[in-house]
C-alpha cells in the first residue's frame, strides 16, 4: 500500500517493463483504492512524483494535533488565492498539509458557506485523509469519519 498525491491511498499491483521512444523503463502499476483507476509511475521517478508508503499509525497523533490546532485568520484572503494555496498543499501529498487543508476549511465552514471550489478542496482532502489514516489505524472508513468529526467538536 502507498500514497499517490492528489489520487490517495493505492495498492502495487506489480512492477512491468515497457519500451517508450525505444527505452526499456520498469513501472509500478498502482490501483487507486477509492475508484480503481490504475496508474503507471516509472520508478525511477517515485521521489520526483511524492509517492510514499502510508503513514504509520505512530504518527497519527500528529496528524490530529494538526487537525486540532487554531487554523490563521482565513476572512483576510480571497476565496480564490486560499484555492491556490490549498491546492499546491493537496499536490504535495503531504497527509500533514493535507490535514492543514482540511483544519481551515472545515473551520471556515462552520463560519460561512464556502465557495463551490472550497467545497471540492475540503472533499478531496476529507477523502485524502480518511482513507489514508483509517488505513493505518486497521479501521472502517466511516469509523474514521466520526473519530475526526469528534476532534472538531
Amino acid at each position: 500500500m502507498a500514497v499517490y498525491p492528489a489520487h490517495g491511498v493505492g495498492c502495487i499491483e506489480s512492477i512491468e517493463s515497457k519500451e517508450i521512444n525505444g527505452e526499456n523503463m520498469n513501472f509500478y502499476m498502482m490501483k487507486i483504492v477509492d475508484n480503481g483507476m490504475v496508474i503507471m509511475i516509472p520508478t525511477a521517478n517515485v521521489e520526483s512524483v511524492g509517492l510514499r508508503e502510508v503513514i504509520k499509525q505512530k504518527d497519527v497523533p500528529e496528524v490530529y494535533r494538526i487537525m486540532q490546532e487554531k487554523g490563521p485568520d482565513l476572512d483576510k484572503q480571497t476565496w480564490n488565492r486560499r484555492y491556490r494555496e490549498y491546492m499546491d498543499k493537496i499536490k504535495t501529498g503531504s497527509i500533514y498539509d493535507i490535514a492543514e487543508v482540511f483544519r481551515d476549511l472545515f473551520q471556515l465552514k462552520l463560519e460561512k458557506d464556502l465557495s463551490f471550489g472550497e467545497r471540492k478542496l475540503l472533499d478531496t482532502a476529507q477523502n485524502l485523509l480518511v482513507q489514508e489514516l483509517s488505513m493505518a489505524k486497521n479501521m472502517d472508513e466511516a469509523a474514521m469519519m466520526t473519530e475526526i468529526e469528534q476532534l472538531f467538536n
